[in-house]
């Protein structure tokens, strides 16, 4: 199964996250996309490495994450990908954008089967916020828009988090 979570920044939804992947079947594991490339965005992550729970195991993949999603799958368990947002970051470039779809979809698939492994997917909801700035940020705020959509497809949960509350969408 497929859960979809949805919301803002500090929105609370890495913390349901985190709860539903303990509450998951074992083995249990992060499959983390972010890069830090600032200070504080290494603070950021390091914080949420301290707040997992020992024995939970950290795959880094960045652009990567469609590949190691397909090698997870057969391991059966519970795995969390953090995020979609980031993972779209890394792969920065409009082809690997245009193409966010099919790639969801065919990585996915094991884990929207009825008898698959769960996933639990994080991303940011950016159809809540204006209108970026600049033609790049309207370039990824439309191409995370429609993976979100992709993945909220495919997904038998989704749920918005706002302010610490989940809201259940699906």
């Amino acid at each position: 199964m497929i859960r979809l979570l949805l919301g803002g920044v500090r929105s609370g939804k890495s913390a349901l996250a985190e709860g539903l992947l303990l509450a998951g079947a074992a083995p249990r594991r992060v499959l983390a996309t972010g890069r830090a490339l600032d200070f504080e965005f290494r603070e950021r992550i390091a914080a949420h490495k301290r707040a997992r729970p020992p024995g939970v195991a950290v795959i880094e993949a960045g652009a990567t994450a469609m590949d190691v999603l397909a090698a997870e799958a057969p391991r059966g368990g519970t795995l969390l990908f953090d995020s979609l947002d980031f993972w779209l970051f890394a792969c920065h470039d409009e082809n690997a954008m245009r193409s966010c779809p099919e790639a969801l979809t065919e990585a996915l698939s094991p884990y929207a089967a009825a008898h698959g492994p769960e996933l639990i997917v994080v991303s940011t909801e950016v159809g809540l916020g204006g209108l970026g700035a600049s033609a790049a940020m309207r370039r990824f705020a439309d191409a995370l828009g429609g993976c979100n959509q992709t993945v909220a497809a495919l997904a038998g949960d989704v749920r918005l988090v706002v302010a610490g509350c989940a809201l259940t969408l699906k």
